[in-house]
């Protein structure tokens, strides 16, 4: 085919043109690719990632959004929306968990409106910029453009106003309990919002302090739908405040904005530490240079426009999750307002993410790029069991009832196991043995049915605990992680072993009729009738043949529970081939799941949701490496893309992105715990990992194409490489593994038993 040989630069990337697609060749400004956009549109009843456009910088404490839907609405930015409300601060990690310490800011002209809907304006994408650290939108009704930077805890607004006399700036503190105070000869107002989804104390308040650069001519606190009379502070159940001046055209009038959890002092305090003097561009600058500086550590390159836009896209996902719960305080202390007891402590703190979600590949993401925020978040772990008893399995911010398993061991494990040090590790082994033998305060926290599973090695069926199946296979995974943490760290022997024993109860629901596993009763008997296809009931989020796959730290054991390698290979087979029919009895209706497993035209495979996101890999048990490296293209090309409709279900606190990150990388964390990844195909002909150590780790494969998707050969470090798997210690010693990339499955490589990842039955003595 004739090729184009003409390099044209951009101020941003060199594209290389052929007759089938753009490829990139240099990425200068990573940030630049990402679109915040992505999986933004969605409704409830069906997710393309359940996202929104967060103004942030990695892992701030404060995100803003503009907010199209009302207040309390958990999908607070949707893209088929029409209309913006007002800009929002949120900690919302999910739509389904919805927010907590939200307020938001609207500019308003023509006449005083400042109930959430009167101030409505119209709004179009085509007006619309939407930046990790810059957003612009130009709202209609009010012929004004609302401009946002943010910082960790602090944000600059600029709205550029028509010619007016009654130009309006509305503080909507929101409902459940709300205080505003107007100062005008300070150009400033107070107050705190302590609306909240729950896992919080009753002492919860977010304070928030906003400065504007031109004297007020109007001000006017208002409570409900009324303006308060003769007075500038209101406290209330929904309060607001309303400011007015007269503006000229073009004018641009100036907000700084901050908040704490802490106190009024302290958002001052955040405010002048993160914003200080510093104007509009200047916080746009450093915004805009903190993403780079972490978009920066991985670098892609000989992709497609598509495949990089959607790479940084993601990986801008990846790097919000958890945000940060602590500020500094005068001293540059790190303290934290504690969710669990309603104190301010010392240390660090995190809030907003599932661990039911996030074990898979966020935090070994984190462990092999990012090890040194992790430090901080273990840290954080530590403070949460110390002030709340438990370990949080869903913190947002502190104890949440949501989702099964003990995951919070996976978590800590496999920091540990992947080297991170300096903090107080035999602390939070202790509390990963109290999670693991007690019942939290509420479901969803320490184990469910935990005298059940230690009893009878799984939790019963009939026993009135839902999801059982599900909880007893994520117990024996987490055992597993404790298995390995204790060793570790040299605990007693029959500590040991009495973790290594439970992490073989997944064997009890191993059906062998079906080859699945399923629940079981309380006698010993398998639940009966069995349909594999139903969701939910012994599973969460799935059926039987998404969860069977969920031992993590066995396959090799499910292998031959299934009778061996090629019936395995067979049963993964199945799940691509057989239609995707399911049974919704026991949610009573058709949850968006299941129709997002439906209509994506892969079976059975669910990528919308967690529990199956692994599965692709576990060819690589079967000796059939090849179908891993075809199936996890197929869900690269076709289930992401840097569109509003780009994932095939929720995003989830940046785990299924993560999936994107670590696959086009070329490897996935299968077991967390262990320090092995098991690999697929890269997706790019070069990515170069620049790890914290200074190090750089560099995974090559130039001739990859969309048709050459499979590994011929490998290369690690210059020497043939014929393993399935590629060790975490030795990426981070440095050095390159090199792909030779072919149109045609080599079905002889990868297939021998010393070839296959780590598994307990065949490695553990």
């Amino acid at each position: 085919m004739k090729k184009i040989h003409t390099l044209i630069f951009l101020s941003l990337f060199f594209y290389s043109f052929s007759l089938n697609a753009q490829t990139v060749t240099k990425v200068i400004d990573p940030v630049e690719w990402i679109n915040p956009l992505m999986g933004t549109d969605s409704k409830v009843s069906l997710s393309n990632g359940n996202t929104y456009p967060a103004i942030a910088v990695p892992w701030g404490m404060n995100f803003w959004l503009p907010q199209t839907n009302v207040m309390g609405d958990g999908w607070a930015y949707q893209y088929a929306a029409d209309k913006i409300r007002g800009f929002k601060q949120t900690h919302q990690p999910s739509p389904w968990m919805n927010d907590y310490g939200q307020f938001a800011i609207m500019p308003v002209t023509q006449s005083l409106k400042f109930e959430q809907n009167a101030r409505a304006s119209w709004f179009s994408h085509k007006a619309e910029v939407s930046k990790p650290y810059y957003y612009s939108v130009y709202l209609a009704d009010a012929d004004v453009t609302t401009e946002i930077t943010p910082t960790e805890r602090a944000a600059q607004f600029r709205f550029t106003f028509p010619k007016n006399d009654s130009s309006f700036v509305v503080i909507d503190a929101f409902d459940k309990g709300s205080y505003i105070k107007i100062l005008p000869k300070e150009n400033k107002i107070i107050g705190y919002t302590t609306r909240n989804s729950g896992g919080v104390p009753t002492n919860f308040k977010n304070y928030f302090v906003v400065y504007i650069d031109k004297p007020f001519t109007l001000a006017a606190a208002w409570h409900n739908k009324q303006l308060a009379k003769d007075t500038l502070e209101y406290q209330a159940n929904h309060v607001g405040a309303v400011i007015g001046f007269k503006t000229s055209k073009g004018e641009k009038v100036n907000l700084k904005v901050a908040s704490s959890f802490i106190s009024f002092e302290q958002a001052e305090l955040n405010l002048k530490r993160e914003i200080g003097t510093d104007n509009f561009e200047q916080t746009k600058q450093k915004a805009k240079a903190a993403w780079n500086k972490e978009l920066s550590r991985i670098t892609v390159e000989g992709g497609t426009v598509d495949q990089t836009r959607t790479f940084y896209s993601c990986m801008y996902r990846t790097l919000q999750f958890p945000q940060k719960h602590y500020e500094l305080d005068a001293s540059n202390k790190v303290i934290h307002y504690s969710p669990y007891n309603g104190k301010v402590l010392p240390g660090y703190l995190f809030a907003g993410t599932g661990f039911w979600d996030t074990f898979r590949a966020l935090y070994p993401f984190l462990n092999l790029m990012y090890p040194g925020i992790n430090k901080q978040m273990q840290e954080g772990l530590l403070n949460a069991y110390r002030e709340g008893g438990f370990l949080p399995e869903w913190s947002s911010p502190g104890f949440r009832n949501v989702m099964v398993g003990n995951n919070s061991a996976a978590v800590v494990a496999d920091a540990y196991i992947k080297g991170l040090r300096g903090y107080d590790i035999n602390t939070l082994y202790e509390a990963l043995k109290h999670g693991a033998n007690n019942e939290g305060p509420m479901d969803a926290v320490g184990r469910r049915g935990v005298e059940y599973y230690n009893k009878l090695g799984y939790v019963p069926y009939d026993v009135k605990i839902d999801e059982n199946a599900a909880r007893t296979l994520e117990y024996a995974y987490d055992d597993f992680t404790i298995y390995k943490l204790a060793k570790a760290l040299n605990k007693p022997k029959e500590e040991q072993e009495l973790y290594a024993k439970r992490s073989q109860n997944y064997r009890n629901l191993f059906d062998t009729e079906t080859k699945l596993m399923r629940g079981k009763n309380q006698d010993g008997t398998f639940q009966s009738p069995f349909n594999p296809f139903k969701w939910g009931d012994a599973f969460t989020e799935g059926n039987s043949w998404h969860y069977s796959w969920s031992v993590f730290h066995d396959i090799k054991g499910l292998s031959d529970l299934m009778g061996g390698k090629a019936q395995f290979a067979q049963m993964l087979d199945s799940v691509f081939v057989m239609p995707p029919v399911f049974d919704e009895s026991y949610y009573g209706s058709v949850i968006h799941e299941i129709r997002e497993m439906q209509i994506m035209n892969m079976g059975q495979y669910a990528h919308g949701n967690q529990p199956i996101q692994h599965m692709i890999y576990l060819y690589n048990f079967a000796g059939q490496p090849w179908k891993t490296q075809y199936w996890a293209r197929k869900v690269l090309d076709n289930f992401y893309k840097a569109t509003p409709d780009g994932y095939c279900g929720d995003e989830d606190n940046g785990q299924t992105s993560a999936w994107y990150v670590f696959s086009a990388m070329g490897f996935y964390p299968v077991c967390p715990a262990t320090d092995q990844y098991v690999l697929g195909a890269p997706l790019f002909k070069k990515i170069i990992l620049k790890l914290e150590n200074g190090k750089s780790f560099v995974i090559e494969a130039p001739k990859n194409s969309d048709k050459n998707l499979y590994v011929k050969s490998a290369l690690f470090n210059t020497k043939p490489y014929s393993k399935n798997w590629i060790n975490h210690f030795d990426l981070l010693k440095g050095g390159s593994i090199s792909f030779d990339m072919s149109d045609t499955p080599n079905t002889t490589k990868g297939t021998r038993i010393e070839d296959e990842p780590y598994s307990f039955s065949k490695d553990e003595k």
